[in-house]
């Protein structure tokens, strides 16, 4: 396993001012480069506080890319529906250059109601809107005088600037939460997957990543080089007590603002997303023991937290990467930074196959 943080804020201006947010999420940039983490990621999301402080990943990964030189830098993801494909290319292919070919891009299709309706794009597109603006992100990275004639974006010819310095293009991430359907395209297209499993079975997963791991050994290539990350929320103290009671706190805010951000889909309904109008449900009756439970959450004292990685890696393999949420706001920068202190030096030294 390969173990990298995910930044996933679910606070707004009543919880954390959004200076002192970046400013912790920063400082936590420096410790997983110091302690020798595999990447970092942000997420993008819109106007609430379900990740609502990160319209854009892009800039807080330029920043995060003036103060490291080793640790790799992700999207997670970022919305080819919201942006034109020229200037989304670009962003990234500028990104690239200026961390020295450390991106991996993430791209995903979006799923809240109001942000579609914000950006003025109907949610039945997305799907198609999705695949046509990575098809076009990359030949804008491969290519030159590219003329694109699609259904939502027809230009050309334009040769990008700069061009990207990982070759032939920064790994790609399909990032999917609830379809089988994405994991066999992603497999079949060759792209990396990124996926959330607190919003599914462990049954389901796994039948989603046998899906994906079939497609992508079907189109010719290689079994094993395909690239499979995991997110999941993460609190390590040296007492499991203390963790579980400030875990249960950082639950309890994420659930709500999820359960905030999806309460659209009590009044919408797309065949884009059949069964999402269960979303308000699902999220209003989300319980913290049953996560644990389930494996949902990374949680405990740092003998507890190996033992549930260990489950992790029985279940789904130990090739797989784990993104740790470390800090969605709630929490003090100090709690972050103690997670991540014990799972570099208490927890992955002792947990067979894995590196930071």
């Amino acid at each position: 396993m390969k173990f990298g943080i995910v930044f996933f804020p679910t606070v707004g201006p009543s919880d954390k001012p959004a200076d002192q947010y970046f400013d912790e999420a920063l400082r936590l940039v420096d410790l997983a480069e110091e302690l020798g983490f595999e990447h970092v990621k942000m997420v993008e999301h819109y106007f609430f506080p379900y990740g609502g402080y990160s319209p854009d990943p892009v800039t807080f990964l330029a920043a995060a890319a003036g103060r490291t030189r080793r640790v790799r830098l992700g999207t997670s993801a970022t919305i080819p529906a919201f942006q034109h494909p020229v200037k989304l290319a670009g962003k990234l292919a500028m990104l690239d250059n200026i961390s020295g070919g450390r991106v991996d891009a993430a791209f995903g299709r979006a799923f809240l109601p109001d942000e579609f309706k914000a950006f003025g794009v109907p949610i039945d597109e997305s799907k198609d809107r999705f695949t046509e603006g990575v098809a076009a992100i990359k030949r804008l990275w491969t290519e030159e005088a590219v003329e694109f004639d699609g259904a939502f974006h027809r230009f050309g010819p334009v040769t990008l600037l700069p061009r990207p310095v990982q070759r032939p293009h920064p790994p790609v991430f399909v990032t999917t939460a609830r379809s089988a359907e994405s994991c066999a395209e992603a497999g079949r297209a060759g792209h990396h997957l990124q996926t959330v499993p607190n919003v599914m079975s462990t049954e389901e997963l796994q039948h989603r990543l046998a899906v994906y791991r079939s497609q992508w050994a079907a189109s010719g290539r290689e079994p094993g080089t395909e690239q499979i990350h995991f997110s999941y929320p993460c609190v390590v103290a040296e007492d499991d007590g203390e963790a579980r009671r400030k875990g249960r706190l950082d639950d309890a805010r994420n659930s709500a603002a999820i359960h905030e951000a999806v309460a659209a889909w009590g009044t919408t309904r797309s065949e884009a997303y059949p069964g999402y109008e269960k979303l308000v449900e699902a999220t209003r009756t989300s319980h913290f023991d049953s996560k644990m439970e389930q494996g949902k959450l990374l949680i405990g004292a740092p003998e507890q937290v190996r033992e549930q990685l260990e489950r992790i890696a029985g279940w789904f393999g130990d090739d797989i990467t784990i993104s740790l949420g470390v800090h969605s706001g709630h929490l003090s920068f100090e709690d972050a930074a103690t997670t991540m202190r014990l799972m570099a030096q208490e927890v992955l030294p002792k947990l067979n196959g894995a590196q930071a």
